[in-house]
């Protein structure tokens, strides 16, 4: 949907990509393997949001170990762009209408009792997860499943999938991870699990 409105898939990566790390600044060949896409039109659209001054480059030393005194081009989210905060609403809002579809997709995984979307899918930054699941899911179709949304999304889906029996395991001990996750904010889309909160 967003790439109709903003006439190319590749800019909606990169803008999904930025607005969900508006602190980090990346080289063009990073942004390339991070969102699957050829360098061309990596470089051409960031250009274009470069000119209208929602990203902006800067120089700094290469961080990746290459020689001493190379310098090279990074590229990150211009934090006083005047309609920053409308962009991100709109793509927050794109990734709730995707969640009509995701709970179908989700289901389709396996037996899944329960489905969370956390962190990233609602714009909370340190949940401990992005993505939840409880459920008896097919471990080869759940990954096929992940790298796609990423692909789509144009950025990294942390997941947990907890079986039913480690779930309520994990739920009588009180084990951290799980209780971070059950406290942490988030868009329930699937719940049969009674226990579940």
């Amino acid at each position: 949907m967003l790439e109709h409105l903003f006439g190319s898939k590749t800019r909606t990566k990169l803008l999904t990509l930025f607005l969900h790390n508006p602190e980090k600044s990346y080289f063009v060949r990073e942004l390339t393997r991070m969102i699957d896409t050829q360098i061309n039109a990596v470089r051409r659209e960031l250009d274009n949001l470069e000119k209208i001054g929602m990203v902006r480059e800067t120089i700094a030393p290469a961080e990746d170990g290459t020689k001493p005194g190379v310098r090279r081009k990074y590229y990150g989210m211009n934090p006083t762009f005047p309609l920053l905060q409308e962009i991100r609403t709109l793509m927050m809002k794109s990734h709730l209408l995707m969640e009509r579809r995701l709970d179908q997709e989700l289901a389709a995984l396996g037996d899944v009792k329960y489905a969370a979307l956390m962190g990233t899918f609602i714009g909370v930054v340190g949940s401990p997860v992005d993505l939840f699941l409880v459920g008896n899911v097919r471990t080869d179709k759940a990954t096929k499943f992940i790298k796609n949304l990423e692909t789509e999304l144009g950025f990294e889906v942390n997941f947990t999938c907890l079986d039913p029996g480690d779930f309520s395991y994990r739920k009588d001990v009180g084990d951290r991870f799980l209780l971070s996750i059950l406290e942490a904010p988030k868009n329930i889309v699937i719940n049969t699990l009674d226990s579940a909160s």
